[in-house]
């Protein structure tokens, strides 16, 4: 069973300035109704609310959010996201907050759950920046922990950019572990630190990209102890991604994205993957990616759920 979290909301109309489509958040969706409707994943789809303002503020300056809900960010603010915020992407962003939040909480019940976007990890505390507005994966940790739902959370992010934003605002807290994967020579230029970065050179295949994450995330997990993993799944590591360095085939992204999941569920810790990046000419094969690689960890997720005794009352 893949449980995903998704809104109407999620798609925009085509910005008026910069380059930034959201195509893929429709397609998505598509894809994992076309494999449900031909019987290969059983699909349970769930509504997010908007995210609440204050859960924002906890994380981001409160100016940054009122520009943001108003739809009054100022220009420069808006070259760093990448395109304007017009009153639908603002109300999109309190989805796509909510989304990760939902989803979440629907991992804690089913070991896993997937949101159709966000992992908008670059996002900063007082401007969003890289196609990012709010960073979902630090405001939803934080409301985990604020609300005494967990002690301690990881957050994973195989992005092919390093989640800057998430290790800035995350940083120097001892309930937050930041873990990010990436190539070295990308987006940002200048990096932040997280807990452990392993920043990978260009062309990694699959290959060397799995010894990078069999050597480090199982050590993690171990030493941090998290309650949860939130797990950033961007798939632009992909070899033809237009804002790639690396070189991952679909089997690559989708055996990465089950050994995570697995690594997690293995130790009876649930599993919440945000959308992340991943960039084409044509949003359709990118939407695929995205979904195939949710279908897989759903099936690694199913491998680690209890049988249901029917003798138990």
């Amino acid at each position: 069973m893949l449980h995903v979290v998704h809104h109407v909301d999620y798609m925009a109309p085509a910005p008026t300035r910069g380059t930034f489509r959201f195509d893929k958040y429709m397609l998505v969706m598509v894809v994992l109704r076309d494999l449900a409707g031909r019987g290969e994943i059983d699909l349970t789809e769930h509504a997010p609310d908007p995210c609440p303002r204050e859960w924002l503020e906890a994380v981001h300056c409160p100016d940054y959010v009122d520009q943001v809900l108003r739809a009054e960010v100022p220009r420069e603010k808006e070259r760093r996201i990448g395109f304007p915020v017009t009153p639908h992407i603002a109300q999109r962003v309190q989805h796509t907050n909510g989304g990760t939040w939902l989803a979440a909480r629907l991992a804690m019940e089913h070991g896993y759950a997937a949101n159709s976007a966000a992992g908008s990890h670059h996002a900063l505390h007082d401007t969003g920046a890289g196609y990012c507005v709010f960073n979902d994966l630090a405001v939803t940790a934080n409301r985990l922990i604020g609300e005494g739902v967990v002690r301690r959370v990881l957050i994973v992010d195989c992005d092919v950019h390093q989640g800057d934003g998430t290790a800035s605002l995350m940083a120097g807290r001892e309930d937050v572990f930041t873990l990010s994967v990436h190539a070295e020579k990308n987006f940002p230029a200048r990096k932040a630190r997280s807990t452990l970065d392993i920043a990978l050179p260009d062309g990694t295949d699959d290959a060397a990209y799995m010894a990078e994450l069999e050597r480090h995330v199982p050590q993690v997990i171990d030493s941090f102890a998290p309650d949860i993993v939130l797990y950033q799944a961007g798939v632009d590591p992909h070899e033809e991604d237009r804002l790639g360095r690396l070189a991952l085939t679909d089997a690559g992204l989708q055996t990465r994205d089950a050994f995570v999941v697995g690594q997690a569920r293995c130790r009876g810790i649930p599993v919440a993957s945000a959308l992340g990046g991943g960039y084409g000419s044509d949003p359709r094969p990118v939407a695929e990616r995205h979904a195939r690689s949710m279908v897989a960890m759903a099936r690694e997720n199913a491998r680690h759920m209890r049988p249901v005794d029917k003798t138990e009352t």
